[in-house]
């Protein structure tokens, strides 16, 4: 038995790609084609809190949507921009649309009133605060009369 590598991107010498385009609706389904990004991120534990760096150039902080649910913490963004540029001869339009979705479990030592969130330098920073957590009580043996 031997290994073969398989690649994702469609082969202009295999004829795959203009057959797929020209002979049926597939090209649309290709798995290359719904290959979807997401910004790299950080987690970092402090003794006080959480720190999560999420890299997001491009952006600006009206674009995220931030909530924490039921232990859950989900960031989101989406972003759609529309250029018009109009000539005697011409016009052209472009659209542009990006968007993606995270979502972390968010540990039972989280404060999850206390989440804090700036966006600097093409960087999206979340600080979430850990809550104290009871100390338990030793065993205490009861002596039977």
């Amino acid at each position: 038995m031997s290994l073969m590598k398989k690649t994702d991107w469609p082969s202009f010498m295999n004829g795959s790609l203009l057959s797929d385009f020209f002979d049926n609706d597939r090209f649309f389904d290709a798995d290359w084609l719904r290959k979807q990004s997401v910004p790299a991120v950080n987690v970092k534990e402090t003794e006080k809190d959480f720190e999560i760096d999420m890299a997001a150039p491009g952006l600006t902080k009206k674009d995220f949507e931030i909530s924490v649910d039921h232990g859950v913490l989900t960031i989101s963004s989406e972003k759609k921009e529309e250029k018009e540029e109009m000539d005697k001869t011409y016009t052209r339009k472009e659209y542009s649309y990006s968007s993606f979705s995270r979502s972390f479990t968010l540990p039972e030592n989280v404060n999850e009133e206390d989440v804090k969130a700036y966006y600097e330098d093409g960087v999206l920073k979340l600080h979430i605060a850990k809550k104290a957590m009871g100390t338990t009580k030793p065993k205490k043996a009861i002596e039977v009369r």
